[in-house]
């Protein structure tokens, strides 16, 4: 793993650090851990939760100062804004802090505050949350499943200008549809698993891995038991989502969105950062060749970074 490029496309940990250290803690992600694993680039999620309503932009600017506090003092990670440092870090061997925004709630209506997110080092924005908001429906809003408002329209057309990552995870059926069809960019759905194998309205059923896929996008897989398998949570039923996924779209569109510490508990055999260590090896006795591998651990989501950002 250690030659290997490793891409984890979402975790919660700055949401809920608090006063601990990104370098060490007792989540399920840090500096020490990461680097076990061999992570190579970790988008950090700025999440603020529905119960701070009314205050989303103050608690997401504190989450991102606490990224950059954290990080200033760190020599072994770096946090990257352009596809430049991207590949500086991965030359130099430093791990690589991608900082992503999960829910247009913070964005409080206005196309201005999405620009100023961009000047903050934010490239990467889920759309939404399980909730409606000012952009579209969540997953969550079953009985209207409500597609992108004008104002979530004119962000991701922002976004396509801007050479920011679209994330659809969360997203309503029919606000996914809609992105599809608006971005001239590929999107990515960081943290969702295949529906075929999971019924769970947070993932994704098979025409929207398809059109995913088709548009040269990527899906990250979660470890969160509900998204894997309730009944049996473990790393095979979740090698069972993988393969599902490259049966029917390809190796192209697969990577991994951990959801750490999102969730209390993750799945059997992933309980935190440093077990991604194993993930190589479990590829590999369940037959997926050398180039698809290393598709999977990393170079699909540095495709996509390529593609989108400046």
């Amino acid at each position: 793993m250690a030659s290997k490029v490793v891409v984890d496309a979402h975790c919660d940990t700055l949401s809920v650090l608090g006063d601990q250290r990104l370098r060490k803690n007792l989540g399920h992600v840090d500096i020490e851990r990461m680097q076990i694993a061999g992570i190579t680039v970790q988008f950090f999620a700025v999440f603020v939760a529905p119960v701070y309503r009314g205050r989303e932009l103050a608690m997401a600017l504190e989450q991102i100062d606490k990224f950059y506090r954290e990080l200033e003092s760190d020599p072994d990670i770096k946090p990257v804004w352009c596809v430049r440092e991207l590949k500086d870090c991965i030359t130099r061997g430093h791990q690589a802090a991608v900082l992503s925004v999960e829910g247009g709630d913070v964005l409080c209506g206005s196309i201005a505050v999405l620009r100023m997110l961009y000047r903050l080092g934010v490239r990467c924005l889920t759309l939404t949350w399980n909730h409606r908001n000012e952009l579209a429906d969540g997953v969550g809003e079953i009985s209207s499943n409500g597609g992108l408002t004008d104002f979530g329209r004119l962000v991701v057309k922002e976004m396509n200008d801007l050479g920011m990552l679209i994330d659809v995870s969360h997203l309503s059926e029919k606000g996914f549809w809609d992105v599809l069809k608006i971005s001239t960019q590929p999107v990515i759905a960081s943290h969702s698993n295949a529906q075929a194998i999971c019924d769970h309205p947070r993932n994704l059923n098979d025409k929207q891995i398809e059109a995913l896929a088709a548009k040269g996008g990527v899906m990250g897989l979660s470890f969160v038991p509900q998204f894997v398998d309730p009944n049996h949570p473990c790393l095979s039923r979740y090698l069972d989502h993988m393969d599902h996924i490259v049966n029917l779209a390809g190796a192209d569109c697969l990577g991994f969105g951990s959801d750490f510490d999102g969730v209390d508990k993750t799945i059997e055999g992933m309980e935190d950062v440093s077990r991604f260590t194993s993930l190589y090896h479990e590829l590999k006795n369940r037959g997926y060749c050398e180039t698809d591998v290393e598709k999977i651990l990393g170079q699909n989501f540095l495709r996509v970074i390529k593609n989108v950002w400046y």
